[in-house]
């Protein structure tokens, strides 16, 4: 399945109050690893950005003048993520102005082209419940420079993106990938003896119980009781 990561910037919170996509950008992910296949568009909004929105973007209406309208890219966005498996932060957000803009432009919604969408956030949320889990804090969790995002950019962040979720989804067995065929053999046949080893046993001290036990009630705690062994 293709795996595509998107991200949009927009004029505004909410796309039934009128608000609309200025920027878009989507990478193709190829055997767990970023390619150079991507799609990246400015777009005339034909209306004003708000204030709130410009601090977090930079992007003005006089900057935007003389890009295109969403309906004269949408052909090429189509093309480029048809059959393909989404992978969008808040998800929910970019998928509501997304159905939106092909509503005006008389086509199917989102789900007629893409087989899923991927929410990093909730997946996010899932992998480290209390925590914070924007774009940036998920950049400093995986040792992932984002020291140039000044300013939100859907291409930019399309890319940091995609390395967080090639981080968050990275099993043990990535490890081994690079064995070669003896090297596979070897382990295969590989057998030690610990029969004759005795185990050794260290029980925790009362002090180590009783801090762990208020270690479990502060994570339950941060996670709103939803922790299993609760």
């Amino acid at each position: 399945m293709r795996q595509i990561v998107l991200d949009t910037e927009t004029t505004g919170l909410d796309p039934r109050k009128g608000h609309r996509i200025i920027e878009l950008a989507a990478i193709e992910l190829s055997d767990r690893k970023v390619s150079d296949r991507r799609f990246h568009r400015y777009l005339n909004p034909e209306r004003e950005i708000d204030a709130g929105a410009a601090e977090v973007h930079g992007l003005t209406l006089e900057r935007l003048q003389d890009e295109p309208k969403f309906s004269e890219i949408v052909p090429a966005l189509l093309e480029f993520i048809r059959g393909a498996e989404l992978i969008i932060h808040n998800a929910p957000f970019d998928v509501g102005f997304l159905n939106k803009e092909l509503e005006l432009s008389g086509l199917p919604l989102l789900d007629s082209y893409c087989t899923s969408v991927i929410d990093t956030l909730k997946l996010a949320k899932e992998l480290h419940p209390g925590k914070k889990n924007n774009l940036n804090a998920l950049c400093d969790r995986y040792q992932i420079d984002n020291s140039h995002r000044t300013l939100h950019g859907a291409l930019l962040d399309t890319e940091l993106l995609a390395e967080v979720y090639l981080s968050m989804t990275r099993g043990q067995k990535n490890f081994l990938d690079d064995r070669n065929d003896e090297q596979e053999e070897q382990l295969s046949d590989a057998h030690i003896d610990l029969s004759h080893l005795e185990l050794r046993v260290l029980p925790a001290t009362a002090d180590e119980l009783e801090k762990h036990a208020q270690q479990l009630v502060e994570i339950d705690k941060a996670s709103k009781g939803s922790c299993l062994w609760k």
